[in-house]
């Protein structure tokens, strides 16, 4: 993989050419970057990590080409309860669904997948939104355990996924190798990411960015824009703040400011200020209503309030293509921006002030 693939990635300090040197990849200024498992490791070490498990995934990568590990649990994010019995079950694996994917989908959806941790015995694959392949390339930006990347896959895109658990990437290839699909993955960080400028046709990310600081969004925002192509296409789920049920979870915690992990709930005219800077003119569609996620493909492994939820909100979102005022009230939506060739004059970047965005 990593031969094929160095034409592709750059050093994500600053974006020189990689070239591989036994187990590393190097840039002409210095910079080395270990591989492991033919999996290149492009996080920096001096940066404050948008997610703790980027120091975990550094830590494994300087033992992890001596000790021959393949799971990496210390890089997955999980409780130590999960590690301990996720590990029981790596000694005697039961069922179609990898172990370690298993436990990660409880974070695919906040609460909705809770039920099915360490009990799951199916990939809940949704339908990515976007049109047939046709061999495009696409960077799945925060991939997890490749989730979105499968679907993209099946669609056929030439598939790429970012994330910053080592773990997670490993478990996204087999899991992809398991379903006879191909998928390319890359240990890295969405505001530093190690492509060539123009290098997709698409950059998707799903249940990240809301996760982040707005600083931190916009720069991951900036990146995705920089290594589309021309024309290329950047789609993102993001909360809304005037959802109905993002406003209940906002008056729980009192209207206060998000911080670490919590989900940071964004007005529609921030989000168009943001990626129309970064990337291009901008458009919103819903995703869902009653929560962060929920996917019409996934409704048999719900309970029934939750298979409710999925079938009011699509008929919601149906509606929403008709009625453009549902779409200011969704929970969940999809900023889509398109890449222009050059921007008239260069914009202003917004400044995100946590009170107002």
């Amino acid at each position: 993989m990593i031969a094929s693939c160095t034409d592709l990635l750059v050093c994500p300090r600053d974006h020189l050419p990689l070239l591989t040197r036994a187990s590393e990849l190097r840039c002409a200024n210095g910079h080395r970057f270990p591989i492991v498992a033919d999996v290149p490791i492009l996080l920096l070490k001096d940066v404050p990590p948008t997610l703790h498990v980027a120091a975990a995934s550094l830590a494994a990568a300087e033992k992890g080409a001596e000790c021959g590990e393949q799971i990496f649990l210390d890089t997955l994010g999980i409780s130590a309860e999960e590690k301990h019995e996720l590990a029981k079950q790596l000694e005697q694996p039961t069922g179609k669904v990898d172990p370690v994917v298993a436990y990660l989908v409880g974070a695919t959806n906040g609460i909705a997948y809770k039920h099915l941790v360490g009990k799951l015995n199916e990939y809940p694959i949704p339908e990515i939104p976007l049109p047939p392949g046709d061999g495009r390339r696409l960077l799945d930006v925060g991939c997890n355990w490749g989730r979105w990347c499968l679907a993209a896959a099946r669609k056929g895109y030439e598939v790429w996924g970012i994330e910053p658990s080592l773990g997670a990437v490993l478990a996204a290839r087999r899991v992809a190798r398991q379903l006879g699909l191909k998928i390319n993955v890359v240990v890295g960080d969405a505001r530093y990411l190690p492509f060539r400028p123009g290098t997709f046709d698409v950059t998707f990310s799903y249940s990240v960015l809301q996760h982040f600081s707005r600083q931190d969004a916009a720069a991951a925002v900036e990146e995705m824009g920089r290594v589309l192509k021309t024309g290329g296409r950047c789609q993102v789920q993001m909360p809304n703040i005037l959802g109905v049920r993002c406003l209940y979870h906002q008056w729980r915690r009192g209207f206060e400011e998000a911080t670490e992990f919590d989900v940071r709930y964004w007005h529609l005219r921030t989000l168009r200020e943001l990626f129309t800077s970064r990337v291009g003119p901008t458009t919103f569609a819903v995703d869902c209503f009653f929560g962060l996620g929920l996917q019409p493909a996934d409704r048999r492994l719900m309970p029934l309030t939750h298979r409710a939820a999925i079938t009011v909100s699509e008929l919601l979102r149906q509606c929403s293509k008709v009625f453009d005022l549902l779409t200011g009230l969704a929970d969940s939506l999809y900023v889509q921006a398109v890449k222009q060739r050059k921007l008239a004059s260069t914009p202003r970047r917004p400044r995100f002030d946590e009170r107002r965005a």
